[in-house]
C-alpha cells in the first residue's frame, strides 16, 4: 500500500507542480484502504476540505489507475477533534442508516448569535433522548445561514446518544427523484419502508416539490406516519409555512404543527465570531491578521457560506503564491466579490475623512500647499482613492485640484514605500481604510 501511495504522490506531484504539491498534498497521509475506500488524512480540517475539493477527483483516478479496485477516497482531519469538522464522508455513518448524515457538521462547531439562537436551542431539544416537546421542527430561511448545518448536527448527535437508532437525511428534490423513479419501477413499497421506518426523518429545502402533486400526496403521508409513530421529523425551507406557494394547505398546516424557528442573516459580531473560529481552525501555515478578518466580516454580509468561501479563498491563494495575507492582498483576491457587496465609495468621501482624520479642511487637500502637513494626507487620500476606487489615475488626479495623473502615480508609490517603513503612516492608512470600509 506504501509503495501504490508513493506513486500516486510522484504522479500527483507532476500533474500539479511542485508548489501546489509541497503547499497541499506533501502533508497528506495514507491510513488505509476499506474495499474500494482509501483513507487519507490531512493535517488540519481545512486542508482535508481543500484538498477533497481541489484534488479528490485526481485522488480517484490516480488510484484507479493503478488500482481498478479503488474507487473511492475519503479525506479527513488529521486530529480527532478536528474530524468532526472536517471530513467530506463517503462512507455512511453507520451500516444500519438508510441515508447518512454528514460528521462534519456538529452543535460544537456551529457558531451560536441573536441571528440563529432559537433555532439553535430548538435543534438541541430535537436530538436530546424522550419524547420531544414538540414535532415536527420547521427550521427556515434564506440559503447558506446554517439550516443544514443543523440538521445534521441533529443527526450526528441523536446517533451518539442512540447508535442503534436509524436516521434519514436527504433533500426535497432527492426525496421527490427517488420516489418518481420507485413509481417508474412500481416499487414504491421499499421507498415508503425506508423512510416510515426510521427513527429520525430530516427534509432539507422543502419548497421545492412546490407544484409537485404526486410526491406532496406522498410527502403528506410520510409525515403523518412519521409523526403518528412519535418518530422524530425535521424540514427546512427558504421561508416560514405561511409563505410558501404551491405547496397543499394540509402539508403547511402539519408543517407549522410542531415549532417553527427561523434563522435571520448574520449581524457583524456573528459574522465575525464565525470567521475567528473558521481562522481557529487553519493552523500555524496561515496567518490572517485580525484586521482582514475584521474586513471580511463588515463586507461579506449575504450569508454564511458565503463568508467561509471568502476566508477559503484569501487563505488558499496566499499558499499558492506564497504571500502573506493583508488588507491589500484580500481586497485584489476579492476584487470581483467586494464590487458585488460594498457601496460605491466616492473620491469625495475619501477625501472628507482624511481631511476629518488630519484636522485640515478639505480646500486644503485641494490647494497647492506643498508643507508636509498637507502634502502627505493629500498623497494618503490619492493612494485610498486609487486602491479603494474603481477610478483612474487622470479622473483621481483632475479631482485633486486638475492634478497631472503622474502626480498620483508619485503619491501611490510614495505612500506604499511610506507603509513599508512608517508604522505610525501604516497605522493611519489602515484606520481610514477601515473608517471608508465601514
Amino acid at each position: 500500500m506504501r509503495d501504490l501511495w508513493q506513486r500516486v504522490r510522484s504522479n500527483l506531484r507532476q500533474e500539479a507542480g511542485d508548489h501546489a504539491f509541497d503547499a497541499w498534498l506533501a502533508s497528506v497521509a495514507i491510513l488505509g484502504c476499506e474495499g474500494d475506500l482509501v483513507r487519507l488524512a490531512a493535517p488540519s480540517a481545512f486542508d482535508a476540505d481543500w484538498v477533497n475539493n481541489n484534488f479528490g477527483d485526481s485522488l480517484r483516478r490516480h488510484f484507479a489507475s493503478l488500482n481498478p479496485a479503488l474507487r473511492r477516497v475519503s479525506i479527513t482531519a488529521a486530529s480527532p477533534m478536528a474530524a468532526a469538522a472536517a471530513p467530506r464522508v463517503v462512507v455512511p455513518v453507520a451500516a444500519n442508516q438508510p441515508l447518512p448524515v454528514d460528521a462534519r457538521y456538529s452543535f460544537d462547531n456551529f457558531i451560536v448569535g441573536k441571528a440563529n439562537e432559537l433555532a439553535y436551542n430548538a435543534a438541541l431539544t430535537m436530538a436530546e433522548p424522550g419524547a420531544p416537546g414538540f414535532n415536527p421542527l420547521f427550521l427556515h430561511g434564506p440559503t447558506g445561514l446554517g439550516k443544514t448545518h443543523l440538521m445534521h448536527a441533529i443527526g450526528n448527535a441523536f446517533l451518539a446518544r442512540q447508535p442503534q437508532a436509524r436516521v434519514a437525511y436527504l433533500s426535497a428534490e432527492k426525496f421527490m427523484v427517488e420516489f418518481m423513479a420507485a413509481m417508474r419501477a412500481k416499487d414504491t413499497i421499499s421507498f415508503k419502508q425506508r423512510l416510515r421506518s426510521v427513527d429520525l426523518l430530516m427534509i432539507d429545502d422543502v419548497q421545492f416539490i412546490a407544484g409537485k402533486d404526486s410526491t406532496q400526496e406522498e410527502f403528506f403521508h410520510t409525515m403523518n406516519e412519521i409523526i403518528g409513530a412519535g418518530k422524530r421529523l425535521v424540514i427546512t425551507a427558504d421561508r416560514s409555512p405561511q409563505n410558501l406557494e404551491g405547496i397543499q394547505e394540509r402539508i403547511l398546516s402539519r408543517m407549522a404543527w410542531g415549532l417553527v424557528a427561523d434563522i435571520n442573516p448574520a449581524d457583524y459580531e456573528l459574522r465575525l465570531n464565525i470567521l475567528q473560529a473558521k481562522v481557529a481552525t487553519l493552523g500555524s501555515r496561515v496567518q490572517v491578521p485580525d484586521d482582514v478578518v475584521e474586513f471580511l466580516a463588515r463586507k461579506i454580509t449575504a450569508n454564511v457560506r458565503e463568508l467561509e468561501g471568502a476566508l477559503n479563498r484569501v487563505t488558499a491563494f496566499a499558499l499558492l503564491i506564497g504571500k502573506p495575507i493583508t488588507l491589500d492582498f484580500t481586497r485584489e483576491t476579492l476584487a470581483d466579490l467586494l464590487r458585488a457587496h460594498e457601496k460605491k465609495l466616492t473620491i469625495d468621501e475619501i477625501q472628507r475623512k482624511v481631511a476629518e482624520y488630519y484636522g485640515l479642511r478639505l480646500s486644503d487637500l485641494l490647494s497647492e500647499r506643498r508643507a508636509r502637513e498637507v502634502a502627505r494626507p493629500r498623497q494618503i487620500a490619492m493612494y485610498l482613492a486609487k486602491k479603494m476606487t474603481p477610478r483612474s489615475l487622470p479622473e483621481i488626479g483632475r479631482r485633486f485640484g486638475n492634478r497631472d495623473h503622474t502626480t498620483v502615480m508619485h503619491a501611490v508609490k510614495k505612500v506604499e514605500q511610506l507603509r513599508a517603513q512608517d508604522r505610525e503612516i501604516d497605522s493611519d492608512v489602515a484606520t481610514l481604510a477601515r473608517l471608508l470600509d465601514g
